[in-house]
């Protein structure tokens, strides 16, 4: 007889306690531990497998040669580019997003380009009947896309579907509203969630299957359920979006098969999401006219370059304590900007107060983005308007030496591309792509921003 224990389960992170606490110690969430009965079953008990006899495991070695994953590819080239070129046949995609980003249109247009390209696709929806996900494809014009659609929530009946219809992709939409009736536990429980991807991961892998997951997410923007269900899939990707805008980011956090922080750009519209082959132009503001406190920042995502204008403001505060505000970038790392200008540069910013803005409402993340920073904030300070046909990037050290940034290159030719004539980067980054001045430390940069 299998074995009955109760145990008490945090619905934030998964943490296993012994008995009942006010709040999770793993991660620091109140009232968010509750009972959960499980049951100790052999493996592979939810999907109705049988305990079997060990098997000694054969080793090989790293010398083998092994082909390349193959690629099934979607149709969509922003989709494609975001998972590493496209979808590896038995691979396990994490998808999240916060409600009404347009995860559910995304996935619908990938199903449907996947079955146009002779794949067979399963959607199965937890969340949406049949009727509402037709009106969507009407919408999107999909309607006569070959792709197999059901709404399900029981966790033996998809399987047993699955196994039985042998789709090369299928879509869950979303992993939440799964259940098993091997456990207890109520749907979207961490114990549910959990088994339930675990089991679904393992037919992906056994069948060749590609496997794409939805995933809710919390109000800090993380996928909801236990982060191990981050583990056990290949790829992880959070759909973004700013409110406002009509612009969304897939970028990839995870990818066993391609490169992390890798982004695709896509335009929400009334027929859909449509692909944006080139996202710069998005995050550049128009306009001719030279203004201060502007500077277009030359950045990577991923392995695409992408420039973006970077907008500062600095004026005369009447407090005590002047006001730092950023948007788009990290404000400990204005801070410590700042400071550094103030230290090395013996630049006054104590008495002003500093509004930091990347234009678009891309977020930046790499250090490169200091140098164009710093050239925005002196910009504004000395009220002088920095050439509209220059790129600056570059890391700042608390020293004030410009350290010199990855892929330099690449960075200069979408700069080149798309027009621009010149670039302040690191020394060292010469190219014969533009013509490059070059900065060594903070002081050379406010010489140019007060002389362009």
């Amino acid at each position: 007889m299998a074995k009955h224990s109760d145990t008490y389960v945090c619905q934030s992170c998964g943490a296993v306690y012994g008995k009942w606490a006010g709040r999770c110690e793993a991660c620091g969430e109140w009232n968010t531990i509750e009972l959960e009965a499980s049951e100790a079953g052999p493996p592979g008990s939810l999907s109705g497998g049988t305990k079997s006899k060990a098997n000694k495991l054969d080793f090989t070695t790293l010398s083998g040669s092994t082909k390349e994953a193959p690629r099934l590819l979607t149709g969509n080239n922003e989709f494609d580019r975001a998972c590493g070129g496209g979808l590896v046949p038995g691979s396990a995609i994490l998808i999240g997003g916060e409600p009404g980003v347009g995860k559910s249109t995304l996935l619908l247009q990938i199903a449907s380009g996947l079955s146009k390209g002779g794949a067979s696709v399963a959607y199965i929806s937890g969340e949406e009947a049949p009727a509402q996900i037709r009106l969507r494809a009407k919408r999107l014009g999909v309607e006569q896309s070959p792709v197999h659609l059901a709404s399900a929530t029981s966790l033996r009946d998809i399987l047993a579907t699955l196994k039985a219809e042998k789709p090369d992709a299928v879509i869950i939409d979303s992993i939440q509203t799964l259940w098993s009736d091997a456990l207890p536990a109520a749907p979207g429980t961490v114990t549910q969630v959990r088994a339930c991807a675990q089991e679904l991961v393992r037919f992906a892998k056994s069948s060749g299957c590609i496997l794409i997951l939805v995933g809710h997410v919390t109000k800090d923007g993380q996928i909801a359920g236990p982060r191990v269900v981050e583990h056990m899939v290949d790829a992880v990707m959070y759909f973004e979006s700013e409110q406002g805008r009509d612009f969304r980011i897939l970028r990839a956090v995870k990818n066993r098969f391609g490169a992390a922080h890798e982004i695709g750009v896509f335009e929400m519209a009334g027929d859909g999401l449509r692909e944006v082959a080139n996202p710069s132009e998005l995050f550049l503001t128009g306009g001719d006219a030279a203004v201060s406190g502007a500077a277009v920042f030359a950045g990577i995502e991923g392995t695409r370059p992408v420039l973006v204008e970077i907008q500062a403001l600095v004026s005369p505060s009447s407090l005590a304590s002047p006001r730092r505000a950023v948007v788009g970038w990290d404000g400990a790392r204005l801070s410590m900007l700042l400071a550094v200008l103030d230290a090395r540069a013996g630049l006054d910013f104590g008495r002003n107060d500093v509004f930091l803005n990347v234009a678009g409402g891309l977020r930046i993340a790499e250090p490169a983005a200091d140098l164009a920073a710093a050239a925005a904030l002196c910009s504004s300070l000395f009220d002088s308007p920095l050439p509209r046909d220059r790129v600056v990037f570059g890391e700042v050290a608390l020293s004030g030496a410009v350290r010199p940034v990855n892929q330099t290159e690449a960075r200069l030719k979408e700069a080149k591309k798309l027009g621009f004539s010149g670039a302040l980067a690191p020394a060292g980054a010469q190219s014969g792509t533009i013509k490059v001045a070059e900065a060594e430390t903070l002081a050379d940069l406010v010489r140019w921003a007060r002389n362009p």
